[in-house]
């Protein structure tokens, strides 16, 4: 038995550490007066252990924790 999280981005591809995403959706990011544009490439995501989580860090914000339902793999 496996107690590995599997991971999947909101087309249901398999996502890993280090993988790029893109944003589907704008979003706002809570406690900053940043917005995240649609579109937007995220590189050398980090996996949490949380299967609808990724972390990630961006130009504008550090630390970023993102929904997996709002990325698809770049």
């Amino acid at each position: 038995m496996s107690d590995e999280v599997i991971v999947k981005d909101s087309n249901g591809t398999k996502l890993s550490d280090g993988d790029s995403v893109t944003l589907i959706k704008d979003l706002k990011v809570k406690g900053t007066s940043e917005t995240l544009k649609r579109g937007t490439m995220i590189k050398n995501i980090h996996l949490n252990g949380n299967a609808g989580e990724v972390e990630a860090n961006t130009k504008q914000v550090r630390g970023l924790v993102l929904k997996t339902e709002f990325v698809k793999k770049a």
